[in-house]
């Protein structure tokens, strides 16, 4: 029996180790497929044939179709999909199988009503749409983790597995406030503050006589305007986040249970407007070790803001993990003729390693019938399946060099509180963070975006952009970060309220102004003070000077600063005065500086640069303005030219394109939106 455990243990092992190494040095390329619209053989054999000759090993089925599998309470019908994954492993296509608990299906609905949105005015909402079910009604997640088990138990050890794919698009779907979702968020907030005087403190009830004598007279924290109840508001988002989360750990369990070593993927569109939560639990507990995300740069060619917002969605949703990232959907509509390609490549400089098109055939009903796939609606390809086909027939002559991970000596730091608490302000954290991101993009440096709480912080240079809340621990983690010899910038909007929400009584920026050497007053509304400009400036306008370079840029307001132990490196001189804007301060071995407005490039980016130099940071490959670059490894560099023009590439030795079998004995060139593979010979 002691053999038989040990062989087991070792087999586990092995398969373990083989789930996370099997798709090492590889690039996957395929298609989100939906058999459950037609389960006719015929059918899928046709596409699994056009898939083969496109070149595709991997396509993604099951998501958002939990009653093709469960069509009643408790009646399960997988044998038609078993054919499906049968069918798959025999064409050598590999499955992200998704356990689509999302949405409940209509019985689930109309056997317990509970589970059901219902809106801020107390009406229940039929789920005419999807994702209309309350994921943190009891008998809602006791079906769904019940629906996860069988499927993952059935599934585990199917050789055409790849991966299960936890949920989809988590932060999408309407908020409930039902009865039973405010006595789950009344039990929260006692197991939070313990006692009713801990609440009213946290929630200063003693602000419009809204005292809580009882822990029943809690109700939901609808606003009725933009600055309602900031405290209570903070708290709700906190519960719904938690409500999540919990529920994405408990299927994760599960998978990890049925099928140890098996990888996990999601769709992790957590920034929704809808219902925005805080991934970084998951992304930091290494338990989804194929962070994902559906890439939608938009339709052009010629324009670089979609694919920018799209790797954005990398970062944001990678965080610090060092796996490979997969973009488990990828855009087809009616993009441009090679902007898919385009896209493609520039994704696999922030560590992706799948194209995973959305959607495969043109679908014949429902809300997205009119979103154009690879296959239009009679199962005919278009131009959209042979730019797939041309991808993957690319990919297969470098994919032995990636995935890339990219290694950063910058954190840019992101905070789910602060995205919460900033919608009190003009500028939004996470509009902030991108900016910050976006200076990176422009220069082809890497950075990670990190939770400050959860990181590490192994950096050269940490930003905090609008990082709203501050908490105890965050606060000493960064003023160990600069103790130590870190070099930290801070933007307006940060360190402004503590963890309830409430503006710090003491100094701000609130617990790290020894840090920065300063105090912040209050603010100024710029276009109330360029009445009095001595520019002639309006609106937002304002003209400064940093470290002798003169900048124009935009904001609605700016932070009043006054410096203690800091040095001013830049002031605003369009207003009727001079107002510092960026000050420097020496604390520890490292730097604390402050700017007094929201992450803006034009500002940032010439301070980026200066530090880059005092820092030793590693710059991006040598390349002209409009060319994305990577350096791969010692001897292999990806570009991509994202401009209208040809480019040249400065290279001094000789070279070698394995993406197209050229040699170069110099510079190249490479044509108006192409990429290129390089070897250094």
């Amino acid at each position: 029996m002691k053999k038989m455990v040990a062989c087991w243990l070792i087999l586990s092992l092995v398969l373990f180790s083989c789930g996370y190494h099997l798709d090492a040095q590889q690039l996957y390329i395929g298609t989100n497929y939906h058999p459950h619209d037609n389960k006719d053989p015929q059918k899928i054999s046709k596409d699994i044939a056009l898939m083969q000759a496109a070149g595709f090993n991997v396509v993604r089925m099951g998501h958002l179709a939990w009653d093709s599998y469960e069509a009643s309470d408790g009646h399960f019908d997988l044998a038609w999909f078993d054919k499906v994954m049968d069918m798959m492993e025999e064409a050598g296509i590999r499955v992200i199988l998704d356990i689509p608990i999302r949405p409940a299906p209509i019985w689930l609905h109309y056997k317990y009503p509970s589970i059901s949105i219902v809106d801020p005015d107390g009406n229940m909402q039929y789920p005419n749409h999807r994702y209309m079910e309350d994921i943190g009604d009891p008998r809602y997640q006791e079906y769904a983790l019940r629906f996860a088990d069988t499927i993952t138990k059935h599934y585990a050890s199917h050789p055409a597995l790849l991966a299960f794919g936890i949920d989809n698009e988590s932060g999408d779907g309407r908020i409930s406030y039902s009865e039973s979702a405010r006595q789950r968020f009344i039990t929260w907030l006692e197991n939070r503050y313990s006692t009713l005087d801990n609440l009213n403190r946290a929630w200063a009830t003693q602000r419009w006589s809204r005292r809580i004598n009882q822990w029943n007279e809690i109700g939901f924290p609808v606003a009725t305007h933009a600055t309602d109840v900031p405290e209570r508001f903070l708290d709700f988002r906190r519960f719904i986040s938690d409500e999540i989360n919990g529920l994405l750990f408990r299927v994760l369990e599960i998978v990890e249970t049925n099928a140890p070593g098996v990888l996990t993927n999601t769709n992790a569109w957590y920034f929704s407007h809808m219902k925005y939560f805080d991934y970084s639990p998951i992304a930091y507990s290494g338990k989804m070790n194929r962070q994902g995300e559906g890439f939608y740069p938009g339709l052009s060619l010629t324009t670089n803001w979609g694919v920018m917002n799209a790797l954005f969605g990398i970062s944001r949703i990678q965080f610090e993990s060092t796996n490979p990232f997969w973009c488990s959907e990828f855009t087809t509509m009616t993009a441009v003729p090679n902007s898919i390609r385009k896209s493609a490549y520039a994704s696999l400089m922030y560590g992706n390693q799948m194209v995973c098109g959305w959607t495969w055939q043109s679908m014949w009903a429902g809300e997205e019938q009119y979103l154009i796939g690879m296959i239009d609606w009679d199962g005919l390809p278009n131009r959209k399946y042979d730019e797939y086909k041309k991808i993957a027939s690319e990919f297969r002559k470098i994919e032995r060099y990636f995935p890339y991970i990219p290694e950063a000596e910058v954190g840019l730091a992101f905070s789910f509180p602060s995205q919460i608490a900033s919608s009190y302000f003009p500028e939004r954290h996470d509009n902030q963070l991108q900016a910050c991101f976006d200076l990176f993009y422009w220069r082809n440096m890497n950075a990670r975006i990190v939770e400050i709480s959860r990181s590490p912080l192994n950096y050269k240079l940490l930003f905090i952009p609008g990082v709203a809340v501050m908490d105890e621990a965050s606060a000493n983690k960064i003023r160990r970060f600069v103790n130590d010899g870190g070099t930290v910038i801070m933007t307006s909007n940060s360190a402004i309220v503590d963890t309830c929400g409430q503006v710090f009584a003491s100094t701000r920026p609130g617990l790290l102004s020894d840090v920065f050497g300063i105090r912040l007053g209050s603010y100024e509304e710029t276009e109330a003070l360029n009445e009095i400009s001595r520019m002639a400036c309006s609106g937002k306008e304002l003209v400064l000077t940093c470290k002798g370079k003169t900048i124009h840029t935009e904001s609605e307001r700016f932070d009043i600063i006054e410096t203690e132990s800091a040095k001013i490196l830049g002031h605003i001189i369009s207003l009727d005065k001079d107002y510092p804007v960026m000050t420097s301060n020496t604390y520890g071995n490292g730097r604390a500086i402050y700017v007094g407005l929201p992450a803006k490039g034009e500002l940032l980016g010439a301070l980026l640069d200066d530090l880059t130099g005092e820092l030793g940071l590693k710059r991006g490959p040598e390349v002209p303005d409009g060319v994305m670059a990577r350096q791969i490894d010692k001897n292999h560099f990806l570009y991509l030219n994202v401009s209208g023009e040809p480019r040249e590439i400065p290279l001094k030795e000789r070279s070698r394109s394995v993406l197209f079998d050229k040699d170069y004995s110099g510079p190249f060139m490479i044509a108006p939106f192409e990429p290129d593979f390089i070897e250094i010979k």
